[in-house]
């Protein structure tokens, strides 16, 4: 079954309006061992997900989750949507990351982790509805499953009146336990292996319970996103994100504002949930770290980013896990 989409009606920052995707994940969220397979499998043959039957020998899974494995291989960034009547190809971030020789095969790096998450959550064409309202545009100090719903429902419909409640419901849930571990009935962990690789990132941690609405008065488990400095995103992996960030969505620029790096729309600050005084204290480093390609300039009316050159995503890929410093 293709992605389901639907146009948005609402000016979002970006060039041009995209088109939100909530399907195609078949309600799996991408597990550990999926996103090495397929770059495994698509190295040996471009035309791996071209054949869903041969796909499920060759992967050793069912059907629906060869099409998730195929969703979250494009979504993540690994591999290029094909042409028609072509198969798929790796795309340069897959087989730099996740590729024979790859900085990190095997998902073992928390940098790794962080930049699976920014790719779900940055795309400009097809953002995933979830990923991109929830990190940019809730504005609650919480996350109540309940009343996300209800949010979600009325986006949806706002923008698409032909989507169904159950394919919002199941967008929500599969962006949920994209970073919060499952559960069994008595509470316990499930085994790693069935759990998305992001949940080690405790981007959306658990702060408690309360009744739910509409649930016939169940208690529900209430989430917030982890707001706090992370040290893993190192100062490469931030750099690499704001050169991306400009990239996709400020190309013409030459400056950028610190409000718009730090709370801007698909930003380092709102995608990362880094606090404002976190994302100073790294754009001030910038020149030291970057031999002057970006440069932060602060004045008593203005405070700005200056790209002195554009570099390319692959690039600063790599300075990420070759540990150079001041050097971009």
């Amino acid at each position: 079954m293709s992605a389901a989409t639907f146009q948005c009606c609402h000016h979002v920052n970006t060039v041009a309006e995209p088109t939100y995707r909530i399907s195609g994940h078949e309600s799996f969220a991408c597990r550990y061992t999926w996103l090495p397979k397929a770059v495994r499998g698509l190295k040996d043959n471009s035309k791996l997900f071209s054949d869903d039957e041969k796909a499920m020998v060759d992967l050793g899974v069912g059907k629906n989750m060869v099409r998730s494995i195929r969703f979250w291989a494009q979504v993540a960034g690994v591999m290029d949507t094909p042409s028609r009547g072509m198969g798929h190809s790796l795309s340069g971030f897959g087989r730099a990351l996740l590729g024979e020789g790859g900085h990190d095969p095997f998902l073992e790096d928390l940098r790794t982790l962080w930049l699976i998450h920014w790719n779900l959550s940055t795309d400009t064409k097809t953002p995933l509805l979830a990923w991109d309202f929830l990190l940019n545009r809730w504005q609650e100090p919480e996350l109540v499953p309940s009343v996300i719903i209800k949010t979600l429902h009325k986006e949806a419909a706002r923008l698409d009146d032909g989507l169904s409640a159950v394919t919002i419901d199941q967008h929500w849930d599969t962006f949920l336990h994209t970073y919060v571990r499952t559960r069994g009935r008595k509470g316990e962990i499930q085994e790693d292996n069935l759990d998305s690789p992001l949940t080690e990132l405790e981007l959306i941690v658990r702060v408690g319970e309360r009744l739910g609405d509409g649930n016939g008065g169940r208690a529900e488990s209430v989430y917030a996103f982890r707001r706090e400095e992370k040290p893993d995103i190192t100062p490469e992996l931030f750099v690499y994100s704001l050169n991306d960030f400009w990239n996709e969505r400020h190309p013409m620029e030459s400056t950028l504002s610190f409000r718009e790096i730090a709370h801007g729309h698909g930003s380092p600050g709102q995608i990362y949930k880094l606090p404002e005084e976190d994302v100073r204290a790294r754009v001030e480093r910038l020149a030291e770290q970057t031999n002057d390609c970006f440069t932060y300039v602060e004045s008593a009316l203005l405070q700005k980013v200056q790209r002195n050159e554009r570099r390319e995503s692959l690039d600063l890929l790599n300075d990420i896990f070759d540990g150079r410093r001041n050097h971009v």
